[in-house]
């Protein structure tokens, strides 16, 4: 992998976008199967998948930015 500061920058933001795009697609596939509309997920996989796309949408990106943060010195 390469040390390059600018690459190593590009390739964690495309990874937090990447994050929230599949936790995003996670919910409405988990809200979707709640509602009925796919009747080969049951509601309560849906209801599973509703919690894990919020938290994938939500949560997953803030503690990765907080964890990739550069030190205050540089």
């Amino acid at each position: 992998m390469s040390t390059d500061p600018d690459t190593l920058a590009r390739n964690r933001f495309f990874a937090i976008g990447a994050l929230r795009l599949t936790g995003v697609a996670m919910l409405v596939v988990g809200l979707m199967a709640v509602s009925g509309r796919i009747a080969a997920i049951p509601p309560v996989a849906g209801y599973i998948l509703v919690l894990i796309g919020l938290a994938d949408f939500l949560v997953v990106p803030r503690v990765l930015a907080r964890r990739w943060r550069s030190p205050r010195g540089e």
